[in-house]
């Protein structure tokens, strides 16, 4: 590898860094409103439901089923792009150890 395409590759791995970092407040945002209709959805099915405590936490907890899912989908793919951001993270100091090794033998 030439020391052009290095370069090369380290910007074009910060670039979609920066697009990752974008991605990452989204889903982010996503999550944090995925877990607030959560909440909401299963305080309002648990001040609604009659009966023991125990009868309305669990009536609570089917009524914000398809919410929880949401939310856990949600996670799921805030996972997906925080193991993406550390793939490309890590591309970079493969780079820019290649980067620096090139230079190294440039010197000898």
């Amino acid at each position: 590898m030439i020391a052009s395409q290095i370069v090369q590759e380290l910007a074009e791995l910060t670039a979609e860094n920066r697009k990752g970092i974008e991605v990452y407040a989204e889903v982010m945002e996503h999550l944090a409103r995925c877990e607030n209709t959560l909440d909401t959805v299963e305080a309002r099915a648990f001040l609604s439901a009659s009966g023991s405590v125990a009868e309305r936490q669990a009536h609570a907890k089917l009524e914000a089923a398809e919410a929880r899912l949401e939310r856990d989908l949600a996670k799921a793919q805030v996972d997906r792009v925080r193991a993406k951001l550390r793939a490309i993270e890590s591309a970079i100091m493969s780079q820019a150890t290649a980067a620096k090794v090139m230079q190294a033998e440039m010197k000898l």
